[in-house]
């Protein structure tokens, strides 16, 4: 269970005491997660999120992120606003860790998504891009591609092909990707993590779009594509009728620009950089006894090798 550490009974209904939002009911680990302790909390007016952060959130950008959710969710995007406390503060501290709550939203996450999800999906997230264009906050992308390419050297050919004996020659293809990544596309703050199980669903509509801890600012194109990349490949295979409602989707709150349309294949291989990085990362750093699914590094691999062939065919 994602519940690193333990928060007793009286500091929970402390920590709940100082927002206007009732008595404590009740609160139950999540198990969903890796980075952060969550609670689903349960008081007299509603139901709330409750979130220690336990490890890869830099703290000193949490008014970025969580200021970030309340600018969206002012604006009447499909996020979770911060519940404040009396202080007006968005977080506080517990024995040197930030808390925050925020609003609970219903929903369900679909694991095989439908073209009607995947359109809704698509157009939430062009909602976001126009929403944070005047939102004053600043992060830049700490995972673009020249980072995770770096991510990749440092694990070493070596250690690559003991995962996979082809997942090395990934490494002069992404540094071809490098030299050629835009560098003059239209920009707002983008998600950059919109996978599925990032999204809540109520049917076919969005009802929340969540864990917004890789916001930053950067290409809006790309973070269709990071998208595209993670909802069209359901069960392995590209699902051309997915991919083309995802698009349509975006396309039916924000037209994208002819340079953008060019440049897709190009980001959503950066987009495939940036898992297969990020995959081949944790397989090292977990020991093969670990109680704890690897997720392979190659599946991503395969999805930049589809977006390699198809072009900008993949986009239409």
């Amino acid at each position: 269970m994602a519940v690193y550490t333990h928060l007793g009974a009286e500091e929970l209904a402390r920590l709940i005491g100082e927002c206007d939002v009732g008595d404590l009911i009740s609160a139950k680990g999540i198990a969903e997660g890796v980075s952060n302790s969550n609670w689903l909390v349960e008081t007299t007016e509603g139901r709330f999120i409750l979130t220690m952060y336990e490890r890869r959130i830099d703290t000193a950008q949490l008014p970025f992120f969580l200021g970030l959710l309340d600018h969206l969710a002012a604006k009447g995007c499909a996020v979770p606003a911060t519940i404040h406390d009396r202080s007006g503060a968005a977080f506080r501290h517990v024995d040197g860790k930030a808390v925050a709550l925020i609003e609970f939203l219903p929903g369900v996450s679909p694991s095989i998504p439908t073209a009607e999800q995947a359109r809704s999906a698509g157009a939430a997230l062009a909602r976001v891009h126009l929403a944070a264009q005047d939102f004053d906050g600043r992060r830049a992308n700490d995972l673009a591609p020249a980072d995770t390419l770096a991510i990749l050297q440092k694990c070493g050919a070596e250690n690559l092909a003991g995962i996979d004996p082809e997942l090395p020659a990934i490494l002069p293809l992404a540094n071809d990707l490098v030299a050629q990544w835009p560098q003059d596309l239209p920009c707002s703050i983008i998600h950059s993590d919109l996978f599925p199980d990032n999204v809540l669903m109520l049917g076919n509509e969005v009802s929340g779009m969540i864990d917004f801890y890789f916001a930053c600012n950067d290409a809006m194109a790309y973070d269709l594509a990071v998208t595209h990349a993670a909802w069209c490949f359901p069960q392995g295979s590209y699902d051309a009728v997915l991919g083309h409602a995802l698009v349509a989707g975006y396309e039916s709150i924000r037209s994208l620009e002819e340079a953008e349309r060019d440049a897709l294949p190009l980001l959503a291989k950066g987009a495939c950089l940036r898992f297969i990085a990020s995959r081949a990362e944790d397989w090292l750093d977990t020991p093969p006894d670990a109680q704890v699914l690897r997720k392979d590094p190659m599946e991503f691999v395969r999805r930049w090798q589809f977006y390699d062939n198809a072009g900008r065919e993949a986009f239409e």
